[in-house]
């Protein structure tokens, strides 16, 4: 008997390890990604524990995965009025400790690709250049149009394919982003002496900017500096080189704790504004769901957006083989009730951590030498990963040793 085929769209981050996932559990997806081809849009993202568990349950995949080992996160300020540093937490290394996962900084591009890979090396179709366009919902089947002209049908779909979802804009009509109202200037540097095998997050405060810096790898750094500016779209495309050599030789590369050293040897700078969205009151329309960016997209300020979208991996997948064992047909009604188990565990806890991004973010950029300074003293008193963050970790979305998604591949 045929298996129950599944359309994913988008082929970015979550969308293939979604699909090593339906393909684990007996379900037959295939991928369609908008773009021609894989791209080189973005600079880094940081795996922590949460995110961790859901792809160490892919046979073989973590073993994979180069990146920068992170043990320590430390905070410091610029400020020539209250210059050094002001916390500094282990909570990396006791959370893998306790998770048995390494807190990991990896290069998005090269992250991407070993998605990619993993993901075909399954057997799982990857099919670029096809921008969904419109969705055709029957009593059994989901049929998607592409711009191109193309269709497909499948039972079901889920939308994967981020910030500007074509998904949701055929489910719930075209909805902006919102412009945080910040904006980061980023780049990959050579990692200096100072800060070679530190294995650190390092969180630097300045007024009017906040710059995080961790390892990407074995010898490169990779950094974002977050300032308050008119918004800036996301091309993801390199600064001109003027540009570029401007803001490696500009103030911010006289920054000490080796901070100024990185932007100084900074490559293919890029900037972008920051953005989110309103939360949605349900992800799903009849046979046809929508899950991480494409569903809560968030600004990076506390590095979930990835590892958020790992867990509704986990929890939609955990949901199908739950009430669906046998990953037959699923009938529409038994398709609305599983999606809208999903939401109800999933919104609130999404929500909240788009929120908790945002206030991060317009706390760290801060202007005039006072409110630093509050800044400073906040910061000083509360660390990067709480107790009751590290612990969140540790049960999200499952705890160690309690799977309930075993994948057969």
């Amino acid at each position: 008997m045929a298996k129950t085929k599944v359309i994913i769209a988008g082929a970015g981050i979550a969308g293939p390890v979604l699909a090593m996932f339906l393909k684990g559990t007996g379900y037959d997806p295939i991928i369609y990604e908008r773009t021609e081809s894989p791209t080189n849009h973005g600079l880094s993202l940081v795996l922590q524990p949460n995110g961790l568990k859901v792809l160490k349950l892919v046979p073989g995949l973590l073993d994979k995965v180069v990146g920068g080992r992170i043990k320590e996160l430390v905070q410091m300020s610029v400020l020539p009025e209250d210059l050094g540093e002001l916390s500094r937490s282990d909570a990396p290394s006791r959370g893998e400790a306790a998770m048995g996962v390494s807190v990991t900084g990896v290069r998005r591009t090269v992250f991407h690709r070993l998605l990619l890979e993993h993901a075909e090396s399954l057997g799982i179709p990857i099919v670029f250049g096809h921008q969904l366009v419109s969705l055709e919902q029957a009593s059994d089947s989901v049929t998607v149009t592409f711009a191109n002209g193309k269709t497909d049908t499948a039972s079901f779909v889920v939308g994967c394919d981020g910030l500007h979802s074509n998904t949701r804009e055929c489910l719930f009509g075209l909805q902006e982003p919102t412009f945080t109202g910040l904006v980061q200037t980023g780049g990959l540097s050579e990692t200096p002496e100072v800060l070679l095998g530190k294995q650190i997050v390092m969180n630097v405060y300045g007024e009017g900017a906040h710059m995080i810096a961790y390892p990407v790898n074995d010898h490169q750094t990779s950094w974002g500096f977050t300032t308050k500016e008119p918004e800036a779209k996301e091309t993801w495309r390199a600064m001109d080189e003027e540009a570029q050599r401007k803001f490696r030789e500009g103030p911010y590369s006289q920054w000490p704790f080796g901070a100024g050293e990185i932007i100084s040897r900074g490559q293919n700078i890029i900037k972008y504004g920051l953005y989110d969205r309103p939360e949605l009151e349900s992800w799903h329309k009849g046979r046809v769901v929508l899950l991480g960016d494409a569903a809560h997209p968030t600004s990076p300020h506390i590095g979930q957006g990835a590892n958020q979208a790992f867990e509704d991996v986990y929890h939609l997948v955990r949901l199908l083989t739950k009430y669906n064992p046998d990953a037959a047909e699923p009938s529409t009604e038994l398709l609305s009730n599983i999606f809208t188990e999903f939401e109800k565990m999933r919104i609130a806890r999404t929500s909240e951590f788009v929120k908790r991004a945002r206030k991060q973010g317009e706390y760290r950029v801060v202007e005039g030498v006072e409110e630093c300074k509050k800044r400073n003293d906040h910061f000083r008193g509360e660390p990067m990963m709480p107790p009751a963050q590290l612990q969140e970790m540790v049960v999200h979305p499952y705890a160690v040793g309690h799977s309930e998604v075993t994948l057969v591949l």
